[in-house]
């Protein structure tokens, strides 16, 4: 059987919205307006407490106890998104040497974009604010310079969970350990992890696990604690423990049979546990925790303002699927790697040419179309490939996270955006930040050359 990723997988709901966008969005181009450079835009100095002493206990005290913690909406989801530090055990991904400043160069016209709404028409500035959206803070980069940068339910400095967008950092990795030959991705992953050789995994390449196309049943499925998902979250500690969960996720895939719905590199089929054995091939490699294979590779050269972290809730072992927590410009920062723009926070070239023409050209597009994604023959999305959710024909690389984060990068246009928010208590009945930052990134630089 096919899996149906709209309802097993809240990124591609999401996914399938913007593919129904798409063609629409070339009718929506904005009128440019020219942006006074001279303006700046920089964050107060003055630092304001994200929460009270109360507010922090009486959230902590809301978090369910019998089931997983992040099944609540609202404001709750809200706060408990940007204090993952305060609710489960870190490890930390290392920033070195001076930070790498970026210039504010606010774009009046990405703040004064009309976007229509269910209350009416109103400006992009105004719809993040207004009670239609969930936003909690959005940072948009243009050859580098911060063009908007808004944080309408959180401080600056705070540093939220993106999900699933982290699932890039491994593939990014991987990308860099290949390029210096030290894997080979047409190889099978029991080749590098000796363990996974009697796992439902043997015999399925690096490359069919980073397009996610395993071929095995094992999609992010959050309603059956029964599900393999759910009991691989369990073992990596992001899922409600029940008395007979799995110990650790490394146990888990080197045992938990799968049963197998297409030969490897035929059907999409999105799942974490792909981005965990992707992480441990890493740490394989690198002899290191990912954690500290992503400090050494990426965060220790791109001028961070922070250190980063991933929760890690069981023995240490970093949710690399989705744990990834961070300040918002410094994830923008590692966006820069793929633009032309690298330059203005990393003295060496991390993402290579050939790494972004792989990414542009070297997806396999039959992947979505066979899994039954709505929409991909009609919608601008070329493929998905090496973990990035979607690569379109206009040059947007995307890279969505549950409840509405993402990474949004164009090397032609030479833009970054980045973007958190969450679930209202009813659920979905907000206007989702996605659509319309597409819009926005859209109309206003989709005529690259003028900009």
């Amino acid at each position: 059987m096919v899996v149906n990723l709209l309802d097993t997988h809240p990124d591609y709901s999401r996914m399938a919205m913007i593919a129904m966008l798409s063609l629409a969005l070339s009718s929506l181009l904005a009128t440019p307006v020219v942006a006074d450079e001279s303006e700046t835009e920089a964050p107060a100095n003055d630092f304001v407490s994200a929460s009270t002493v109360a507010e922090i206990q009486t959230q902590m005290r809301r978090l369910p106890d019998d089931d997983i913690w992040w099944t609540v909406n609202g404001k709750d989801m809200a706060w408990n998104f940007r204090n993952l530090h305060q609710i489960f055990p870190t490890v930390n991904v290392y920033r070195n040497g001076p930070v790498r400043q970026l210039v504010h160069r606010p774009m009046k016209e990405i703040a004064e974009f009309m976007v229509e709404t269910p209350a009416g028409p109103m400006t992009f500035d105004a719809f993040i604010e207004s009670d239609q959206s969930t936003t909690m803070g959005v940072v948009i980069l243009h050859k580098g310079d911060i063009v908007f940068e808004r944080y309408p339910r959180m401080q600056e400095y705070e540093k939220p969970v993106y999900w699933s967008t982290a699932k890039i950092f491994t593939s990014t990795i991987i990308r860099i350990l290949e390029e210096r030959g030290e894997i080979d991705v047409s190889k099978p992953i029991d080749f590098y992890i000796t363990e996974l050789a009697g796992s439902s995994f043997a015999g399925t390449s690096v490359r069919h696990i980073l397009d996610m196309a395993s071929g095995l049943d094992c999609s992010d499925e959050y309603d059956s604690r029964d599900s393999c998902y759910y009991l691989y979250s369990m073992a990596i500690g992001d899922g409600f423990r029940t008395a007979n969960a799995p110990d650790n996720p490394y146990d888990f895939a080197a045992t938990y049979e799968a049963t197998r719905v297409a030969p490897p590199g035929q059907v999409f089929s999105y799942s974490g546990l792909n981005t965990f054995i992707l992480g441990w091939l890493v740490e394989k490699i690198t002899d290191m925790p990912f954690q500290d294979a992503l400090t050494r590779e990426i965060w220790y050269h791109i001028g961070a303002e922070s250190d980063a972290s991933y929760i890690a809730p069981r023995y240490g072992i970093a949710v690399t699927h989705g744990g990834f927590v961070s300040r918002m410009r410094d994830l923008a920062r590692f966006g820069l790697l793929f633009t032309p723009s690298y330059s203005i926070v990393s003295d060496q070239q991390i993402i290579s040419d050939s790494h972004i023409d792989l990414l542009r050209n070297g997806g396999d597009p039959k992947l979505l179309r066979n899994a039954g994604v709505p929409g991909v023959e009609i919608s601008g999305i070329k493929h998905n490939v090496y973990q990035w959710d979607a690569i379109f024909a206009n040059d947007n690389f995307f890279k969505g996270g549950w409840a509405g984060q993402g990474l949004i990068v164009n090397p032609t246009r030479d833009t970054v955006a980045v973007f958190t928010s969450y679930f209202k208590d009813d659920q979905y009945s907000e206007v989702k930040l996605e659509q319309k930052l597409f819009e926005v990134l859209d109309s206003v630089f989709g005529d690259s050359e003028t900009r």
